[in-house]
């Protein structure tokens, strides 16, 4: 994965479908064979390097990035030069033939740190819309497009959300996402993400103290050569991924898990927004929260994790997207230097 001025930033998307009962039942998109997979990923230019799943769904450690398929749900997100939107038709087609519709299509990034890298369509926010807009199909007729921005040219928000139906505010869904990128990580701790001849994935998960931000995950991990890593948790029907490039000049990690507002311990996402920050020290931070109105709450909780560890909130902007719901996107720096 890692590389001379590697893009570390991910481009992220998530496809919804609904079918038949039965073909849910019998495992809906999970039913999709590996050769399929393949093909996707072919076109995406990336590879599977590691995999696990469960009773719930299936995760794929990819050679650049993370693979998600529930029965009617996929979430693939890509770093480097890859070319993600190419994935959109072929998964269509795939889901087709299983009798399932796409229903919801969700797109977000954040600011590439080597632009002028990317490949068609990734090329601009511009290109990717337009791109977006021919590859979904006619029925799915609610769409929106905004770049959400903060005091920081070097982050801001791009989110594209396209469903077949209106769906009014707060939406009826307990479930979040939190999704955040940190740059400028503290030298000190992102060597830990460069190999030596026998390290292995396991032992960096050990050694960075990543296995003990959520102790009750099965995690399926890889180390790259010379640097570089990632990892999928599981957790019931729930994921988390991270994502480290660690070279100086450019380094970058990314965090990403789902969580309830019904879950017991209300804290839980506090406490590993703290371990989150203390793996990685970065000198800048931002945090994307997508999730119902009725559970917008979550943000205030993450500013009052993250700001006892020396984390100053700088901006935060709010906005709503069709079927996704309230997304609301904060920036923070570091006040250690």
């Amino acid at each position: 994965m890692a590389a001379s001025d590697f893009e570390g930033f991910e481009k992220r998307l998530e496809l919804h479908f609904s079918g038949d009962d039965p073909a849910i039942e019998m495992g809906g998109l999970r039913q999709l064979d590996f050769d399929s997979l393949e093909e996707v990923l072919h076109a995406v230019q990336c590879t599977v390097v590691s995999a696990v799943g469960n009773q719930y769904f299936d995760s794929y450690v990819l050679s650049e990035s993370s693979l998600f398929v529930y029965p009617t749900k996929i979430i693939i997100k890509t770093c480097g030069t890859t070319q993600l939107l190419k994935s959109i038709r072929p998964f269509i087609h795939f889901a087709c033939q299983m009798g399932l519709i796409v229903t919801e299509c969700r797109y977000t990034r954040g600011n590439y740190i080597f632009p002028k890298a990317q490949p068609y369509p990734h090329t601009s926010f511009k290109e990717e819309i337009i791109y977006l807009q021919d590859q979904l199909p006619n029925h799915l007729c609610y769409r929106k497009a905004s770049v959400m921005p903060s005091k920081f040219t070097s982050h801001s928000w791009h989110v594209f959300s396209a469903c077949d139906k209106f769906y009014p505010i707060p939406i009826p869904n307990d479930l979040y996402t939190i999704e955040i990128c940190m740059t400028d990580l503290d030298r000190v701790l992102a060597r830990k993400f460069f190999k030596n001849p026998d390290t292995t994935g396991k032992q960096m998960t050990e050694v960075t103290g990543i296995g003990e931000i959520n102790p009750t995950s099965l995690i399926c991990e890889f180390a790259f050569d010379p640097c570089g890593y990632s990892m999928n948790g599981i957790d019931g029907d729930r994921y988390s991924t991270i994502h480290v490039t660690p070279e100086d000049g450019f380094s970058y990690a990314s965090y990403e898990c789902v969580g309830s507002i019904y879950d017991d311990d209300r804290d839980d996402i506090v406490k590993i927004l703290k371990k989150v920050v203390q793996v990685f020290r970065p000198g800048t931070m931002s945090v994307s929260t997508t999730c119902s109105s009725s559970s917008g709450d979550v943000w205030t909780r993450i500013v009052k994790a993250v700001e006892p560890l020396g984390m100053k909130r700088r901006s935060c902007t709010i906005d709503e997207f069709p079927a996704a719901g309230t997304v609301v996107f904060q920036t923070f720096t570091s006040t250690r230097k």
